[in-house]
């Protein structure tokens, strides 16, 4: 087997598996997928299957208490089987930490592509796209849907007040770590205080939903294949996912800052406006959407907290990824996005 620098000690692994999840068959092979600061991702090929299992585990130096957290994952999996919501099944969680030193979390592959350059022939296929992108927001609209508490997840959250914790959250995240002033985030706070809607029926919430979260089926009709991350969800106000979407969505002549990142997808020939897509999020879940702007703030203003997390942790030299030296002038640009969406400037 691959070297695995001794992150994964398969002689406590691999008879565990043995032990507790036999279902899956023997591993032959542990391949590392991705490391980092997010969720370690590892690849089990084993004997009695051609798709392989995937193993999630958290990183070695975690960002926060919560920010890994697979158990939460293993429950909302759980509790989205059977429901239109498309995403990995949920095999197996161990939360024995001498196994890996960590919890970790089994679940099935996805197997698709990511909406981001270059594409697959097929996702060029006339109207193709625009029908990703439509399927792509129809997921979060069925995610809203979905009735939690039959589901098995009373008390996954505090839906109770949810909006109204929001901004001082992030605001007092932040303060952990702000060495520089922000120009506009105070602005922002003020509006999102005094515009906050009310909301209405609680909902599960994805919490990191956008295009690198997602894959794409390989073969048609052009659909979503699978939703993956969902360590951040939650139960709340299901609209925070519709505006993280439309805060990040880009329209011809517009520049993101997180394009480079996330991709230009939303500014391919055909692709819908953030209008049309909150027309066919309501279409599709009932929900009222008058005041997407709100939750479109929100978006750039959590975001701008967020990131100016990981831009400390490149000043302070605990960070080598170059986005994070990038977020020296893309947390700024966000925020300023957001105060322009409450001017009114962007539709």
């Amino acid at each position: 087997m691959a070297d695995l620098d001794s992150f994964v000690d398969e002689r406590s692994l691999l008879p565990y598996l043995d032990r507790e999840v036999p279902e899956i068959g023997a591993v032959r092979e542990i391949r590392r997928i991705t490391s980092g600061s997010s969720n370690e991702i590892f690849e089990l090929s084993t004997a009695d299957s051609p798709d392989p299992v995937i193993l999630r585990t958290p990183p070695r130096r975690r960002l926060s208490a919560s920010a890994h957290d697979v158990a939460r994952e293993y429950r909302v999996l759980r509790a989205l089987r059977g429901t239109p919501v498309p995403c990995p099944q949920a095999l197996h969680l161990c939360t024995d930490e001498s196994v890996l030193g960590r919890p970790f979390l089994l679940m099935s592959q996805v197997k698709g592509f990511h909406l981001k350059a270059p594409y697959p022939e097929h996702a060029l296929a006339d109207g193709a796209m625009r029908a990703m992108m439509y399927d792509f927001i129809e997921v979060i609209a069925h995610l809203s849907r979905v009735d939690w508490e039959a589901a098995g997840l009373a008390g996954f959250g505090r839906p109770a007040g949810y909006l109204e914790r929001q901004v001082e959250r992030w605001l007092g995240q932040l303060a952990h770590y702000r060495t520089r002033d922000l120009p506009y985030l105070d602005e922002v706070a003020r509006w999102l205080r005094t515009h906050q809607p009310v909301s209405g029926e609680p909902g599960i919430i994805h919490g990191d939903y956008q295009f690198l979260n997602v894959l794409f089926a390989h073969d048609l009709p052009p659909r979503v294949a699978g939703v993956l991350d969902w360590e951040q969800s939650t139960v709340g106000d299901p609209l925070v996912d519709l505006g993280w979407v439309l805060g990040l969505w880009t329209e011809p002549g517009e520049q993101s800052p997180l394009n480079a990142f996330y991709g230009n997808a939303s500014q391919h020939p055909g692709a819908p406006t953030r209008a049309e897509l909150a027309a066919r999020y309501a279409e599709v879940c009932g929900r009222d959407v008058t005041h997407r702007r709100y939750y479109e703030v929100l978006a750039l203003f959590k975001l701008g907290c967020i990131a100016e997390g990981s831009y400390h942790r490149h000043i302070t030299g605990r960070s080598d990824t170059a986005l994070h030296a990038d977020f020296a002038w893309i947390v700024p640009k966000l925020i300023a996005t957001a105060h322009a969406i409450t001017r009114g400037e962007r539709e």
